[in-house]
């Protein structure tokens, strides 16, 4: 009977049937050639339906030729939410994002909490806000907006595009305990920069930890590494241990991560040492927090033992060596490293283009730094900070200052250490209506709060212009008189300027803060022989 039935073209359902199974067998062989000829005989049998066509996009899209897919989707007489999310979906997994969203201009396929947590997930790795919120509108209009699914999707996006205020409405109609929805928040949080948002958030999660999975493990060891709180780190290592995770690569790593940001190196390398399985990501973090902790020897002894033991460098490991080379300003094992980088491929790369900037920049090879940075095909904030940064250190002010100009030319927003060098070169320049300029006005409107380094480096400024009392009364004004370095910069000036009543002043106020400075001691002894 079964045989009996036939579309109306003809074509009986165990054809049908026969022609989904061998599609299916072929995708999962990577049998191109055998789904080609499939098409083409369903083509000629002229019977096509939703059911076939679906099958057809979704062969083409696990053989990862997405364009013979588009042609199957956009020659279907009518459409249904699976063509619009085996599409999405294959555009999505290839990392080509912005087609998936351009799918969504093409509304005949309907929406269901698949496209449209997809959609939603595609806006969040392109980082568009408004894509993303016109999807969570779609999802509104849908009545999905609560599904599990679209609204975690929709939370993630919210935090990956930074608008944690969005995220912080949606987080809060999330019902029970979602372990997502927690490591999204927290990552959101500390992406930002808001810890007291990310610290809430592990606190309500703490209460619960039996539910934990091991990506909660590594998000809340995230938060542990960046506000620096060894006890909750240490707890959650505890519980880790309980759970026999800590012997996981990824938990693992997170734990070398936090103890070694922590100021803990060697707790970080005892982590290490006991993970059965280490991968590239648990050695670069151990030599990370090395570095992070100036015990750059070890550093550069673990990347040679890493290569003993054949595993391969990658860029983010080539970059932790090279700036282990600066911290020592070591020009040759420098050299040496970035010369393995171009036999691997790894030179062009953002990660190692810009550590090899600070290690030429450390080793007082700036025009060498300049000559990466001039090499660079891809370029971000830290690659324009390395070389302002270097070249004011390097006491080439005006260097910095048109870095800076053609940083601002080329449309990247400064952020913190940026105006760290600005001011520096100021600073060396004597320039103080312009350096006031940038620290009042420039940073207000690019959203950057000024720190205690600014501070630090407006003291020097007044002091090279030769305005010690306003630079005492710039300190204490800008609640930074515990900064010993700010005090010393004054100490300095007042030597030079023969200000001797402030120059004691200050040295009193360096000996309440550090009493065996050393330093002072030297800079006050030679001011009273001036004096005299």
């Amino acid at each position: 009977m079964a045989a009996a039935r036939a579309c109306p073209m003809g074509v009986s359902v165990d054809q049908r049937r026969a022609a989904v199974a061998v599609l299916r067998a072929a995708a999962a062989a990577g049998e191109l050639s055998l789904g080609k000829a499939v098409h083409a005989r369903v083509i000629r049998a002229t019977c096509f339906d939703i059911f076939q066509y679906n099958n057809l996009i979704a062969f083409y899209v696990k053989c990862g030729r997405l364009g013979l897919a588009r042609q199957v989707f956009d020659v279907m007489p009518s459409r249904n939410p699976v063509s619009g999310n085996l599409l999405m979906s294959g555009y999505a997994s290839s990392g080509r994002h912005k087609e998936a969203l351009a799918l969504l201009r093409v509304s005949d396929f309907g929406l269901n909490e698949y496209v449209l947590s997809c959609a939603v997930a595609a806006a969040a790795h392109v980082r568009s806000y408004e894509m993303g919120r016109q999807c969570h509108g779609h999802s509104i209009k849908a009545g999905l907006s609560e599904h599990p699914y679209v609204c975690n999707a929709v939370l993630h996006m919210y935090c990956q595009c930074a608008h944690m205020d969005e995220a912080v409405k949606v987080f809060e109609n999330v019902s029970n305990f979602d372990v997502f929805a927690l490591n999204s928040m927290i990552n959101g949080f500390l992406n930002r920069g808001e810890m007291d948002g990310s610290a809430s958030i592990v606190r309500s999660m703490v209460r619960k930890v039996e539910q934990w999975d091991h990506v909660s493990y590594v998000t809340v060891l995230g938060h542990c590494a960046s506000t620096k709180e060894l006890v909750l780190g240490s707890q959650v290592h505890t519980q880790a241990l309980k759970r026999r995770l800590e012997l996981n690569v990824y938990v693992g790593s997170a734990l070398v991560d936090m103890y070694g940001k922590c100021d803990c190196p060697y707790d970080a390398n005892y982590v290490f040492e006991v993970l059965p399985e280490k991968n590239i990501v648990s050695w670069t973090a151990v030599m990370t927090a090395y570095t992070q902790n100036e015990l750059f020897e070890d550093a550069l002894h673990l990347f040679l033992d890493m290569e003993l033991e054949g595993v391969q460098p990658n860029e983010f490991t080539y970059a932790v060596a090279l700036n282990s080379c600066a911290g020592l300003a070591s020009l040759k094992n420098g050299n040496a490293i970035g010369a393995c980088t171009m036999k691997t491929g790894h030179w062009g790369l953002l990660p190692v283009g810009n550590a090899l900037m600070n290690m030429y920049s450390k080793s007082r090879s700036v025009e060498d730094a300049w000559r990466v940075f001039l090499s660079m095909p891809y370029r971000d904030v830290v690659s324009w900070n390395s070389i302002i940064t270097g070249y004011a250190h390097h006491g080439r002010a005006r260097e910095a200052m048109e870095a800076f100009h053609d940083m601002l030319f080329a449309e990247e927003v400064p952020f913190y250490v940026t105006f760290i060098g600005v001011l520096s070169a100021y600073a060396q320049l004597g320039l103080v209506d312009e350096g006031f300029y940038y620290l009042n006005t420039m940073m207000k409107e690019v959203g950057v709060k000024p720190g205690k380094e600014h501070y630090t480096c407006m003291v020097g400024l007044l002091c090279r212009a030769g305005r010690p009392d306003e630079a005492e009364q710039f300190i204490e004004s800008n609640c930074i008189g515990a900064d010993v370095v700010a005090w010393r910069s004054l100490l300095s000036s007042c030597q030079v300027y023969r200000n001797y009543g402030l120059g004691h002043r200050v040295a009193e106020q360096i000996f309440q803060l550090k009493p065996e400075d050393v330093g002072t001691y030297v800079l006050l002894s030679n001011m009273y022989a001036k004096a005299n």
